[in-house]
Formats: C-alpha cells, structure tokens, sequence
C-alpha cells in the first residue's frame, strides 16, 4: 500500500504537525515501507502455528506474595487537603 502526499497532509493535520514538504516526503516514504512489511508479514501462511507469548518455552518467575511495606495511610491522608472516612475528597470535574 503505498500513500500519497494528501494522505500523509491529512494525517499530520489531525495530529496537529506542522510539517515541511521535505519532511511530508519523508513521512510518506517511511510509511510506505511500514506498510508494505505488514503486507508482507500478512502474506505469510501461518495456519497451524500455535500462538505462543514467547519465542522458548520458559516459565516466569513470580516473587512470593508478600507485604514488604507498612500501612501509611494515616500519615498520607494527615497531609491531604480534604479526607472523610478514609477517602480522598476531590472536587467535582465532570458534571
């Protein structure tokens, strides 16, 4: 799939990039080739491939599940501006 320069004016307008012409041309070419490689990668056949979330077959390590830190709450919220039953009070942003 190859861009056009329109293409690459318009995506950098909803972006909010002021861009050059050199650098329009240079956004469209790189594109471009991004483009392309995942065309080629869509054109490989990959029935019967397993998904898998790593290239070996490793398990990872998990750290024990335990509390390493003390409760601070109290002193947290003796510094905030307003608290009221342990919560945070915040003002209102979205009506």
């Amino acid at each position: 799939m190859s861009l056009s320069t329109q293409d690459v004016e318009k995506v950098a307008r909803l972006a909010r990039l002021a861009m050059t012409d050199s650098e329009i041309e240079t956004a469209r070419d790189q594109l471009s080739g991004i483009f392309e490689l995942i065309a080629e990668m869509q054109a490989v056949d990959t029935n019967g491939v397993e998904p898998m979330s790593h290239s070996q077959d490793l398990a990872q390590r998990l750290r024990a599940d335990i509390v390493t830190e003390s409760n601070q709450r109290e002193a947290f919220q003796a510094i905030a501006p307003q608290t009221e039953a342990g919560l945070y009070l915040v003002p209102q942003v979205i009506e």
